[in-house]
């Protein structure tokens, strides 16, 4: 079986095994057993909702620090558009760039750049005959929850990369082109919001990454913050292209796109709703769905440090003043073939109960006996997300019906009164006196 990189991991010393989080997991990735959270790897699609519930803390992501830095002799900074949205109406994109480059990094280049560039391509791509509705495969968390759960809509995904990636590239060609650096020599270090685009880069949908490492928004905030006030570096402003920063937030993918019958979705569990009515012959009349994982889009990721709504409110207000500037980025009119996804996107069918069609049905129908039989109550207590996955946990053999605290409490029942009937009842050889003594303290 392939061995899946996570970026989101579990602390079990902070873990006191509350159930809040097999309750929100899309995947129903998590279980609970022997006290504390287990993460099931083949399930996980990273997308961070077990960090935003936990209230102990004990989810995590991992990501790369700013010690990564010395490993390579060039270092260009990938700041994804919602940052600019994490600073007050006074912080522009220009000033954020400065403190990027007076932290450490040798260049910066803007994924709201790469964004632009891949609303170009999805405009083209549009226009092609394929089945309706196209989903956007932008969101690593979304095109994983696919691989996983909703597999017969792989091939409604667009087979174009994302603005990280493309961004990422461009970069690489820009550094080797001006400063005449080795491939190997350059570290290109996305900025990231989410948990998910850090798995996207360790274990990338094509056959590799041009990324080398992402660094949370949360951990480098205050690396930032400290150098506004009184920068090193001067930018000139105005640099930054509107629509691609509007990627920042849901709708701004759709924003860029116009004329053409869109749906804009965030949420995973929204996510879920709308591609369960997609598998019921559902939105034809759709062009194109993005789809984000986190509720506002990237600026609501589990890795930001402020809250998204006044993060929205920021980015709508950025977004207008950028359109004021009219900036056009001469890399967006050139062929971006490179845009296209190498392949097709697989399936990972993680929830199929067997390889073997007669059993898999076999197992299926003692699911929905033993599902029948619970209570129905769904409340967590088993450590499974509800019954239905504690019946599945059955019969593949990772619990028992006890695990059910009901179920477990008729058992001590019927146990009790088995033993009460037992104690009542006497051996032929006793006695008529040892029998008589039986009953007057039967009646006492």
């Amino acid at each position: 079986m392939l061995k899946y990189f996570h970026s989101v991991m579990l602390d079990q010393e902070k873990c006191k095994g509350c159930t809040n989080c097999i309750k929100h997991c899309p995947t129903e990735a998590i279980r609970v057993r022997e006290g504390r959270a287990r993460i099931i790897e083949e399930r996980c699609i990273d997308c961070g909702e077990c960090i935003r519930i936990c209230p102990n803390r004990a989810k995590l992501a991992i990501t790369d620090s700013l010690e990564r830095l010395k490993d390579f002799s060039y270092t260009v900074a990938l700041p994804a558009p919602s940052l600019y949205a994490q600073f007050g109406p006074a912080v522009m994109p220009h000033n954020i760039l400065a403190a990027l480059l007076d932290i450490g990094f040798n260049d910066y280049y803007e994924v709201a750049v790469g964004a632009e560039i891949v609303t170009n391509c999805l405009r083209n791509y549009l226009q092609q005959d394929k089945p309706r509705p196209l989903i956007s495969s932008a969101c690593p968390a979304v095109v994983r929850l696919m691989q996983v759960r909703f597999p017969g809509l792989l091939d409604h995904v667009v087979l174009i990369d994302t603005p990280m990636e493309v961004s990422a590239r461009m970069a690489r060609e820009k550094v080797i082109r001006e400063h005449g650096c080795k491939s190997e020599e350059i570290g290109i270090f996305f900025i990231t919001p989410c948990p998910a685009k850090v798995t996207a880069i360790k274990q990338p949908f094509g056959s590799r990454s041009y990324v080398d490492g992402a660094i949370s928004m949360s951990s480098i905030y205050g690396e930032i913050l400290s150098r506004l006030e009184s920068p090193a570096t001067n930018i000139v402003p105005g640099g930054s292209p509107a629509i691609g920063v509007g990627w920042g937030r849901a709708g701004g993918e759709n924003h860029g796109i116009k004329d053409r019958s869109l749906l804009a979705v965030d949420g995973i569990h929204n996510v879920i709703n709308v591609f369960e009515e997609i598998e019921r012959g559902g939105l034809r009349d759709i062009d194109y769905i993005e789809a984000q994982a986190c509720t506002g889009g990237c600026i609501g990721g589990p890795l930001v440090p402020q809250n998204q709504f006044v993060s929205r409110v920021r980015m709508e207000n950025l977004v207008k003043k950028l359109s004021q500037n009219d900036y056009h980025c001469p890399e967006i009119d050139c062929n971006y073939d490179f845009c296209e996804l190498p392949g097709p996107i697989l399936p990972r069918p993680a929830l199929k109960l067997s390889n073997d069609i007669d059993q898999a049905i076999s197992m299926l129908e003692q699911v929905e006996k033993i599902t029948s039989d619970l209570p129905g109550l769904d409340c967590g207590s088993c450590g499974s997300p509800n019954c239905r996955a504690l019946a599945e946990d059955i019969v593949r053999g990772y619990a028992e019906t006890s695990y059910c605290v009901f179920k477990l409490r008729e058992k001590l029942q019927c146990l009790a009164r088995e033993i009460v009937d037992l104690s009542h009842l006497q051996p032929p050889a006793m006695g008529r006196e040892a029998a008589k003594s039986d009953k007057e303290g039967a009646k006492r």
